[in-house]
């Protein structure tokens, strides 16, 4: 997915996106925000992982379906 499929997705701007992906370590943002690109990337298969004792936080794709 480019940067520009995201953000028309999360209804985001475009510079917005490059802005969250750009900078290195935690990612920072307004919780709307945020919120609006984690859907749109469940919409379309990223499933988000909690962190827990086998491991840190983190993202995997949903397992398709073969009906």
């Amino acid at each position: 997915m480019s940067q520009t499929e995201l953000a028309s997705a999360a209804s985001v701007g475009v510079a917005t996106v490059r802005r969250i992906e750009g900078v290195p370590g935690q990612i920072r943002g307004g919780a709307e925000t945020l919120w609006k690109i984690q859907k749109a990337l469940e919409a379309v298969g990223i499933v988000f992982i909690e962190e827990d004792d086998s491991g840190g936080p983190g993202v995997r794709l949903r397992a398709r379906s073969d009906s």
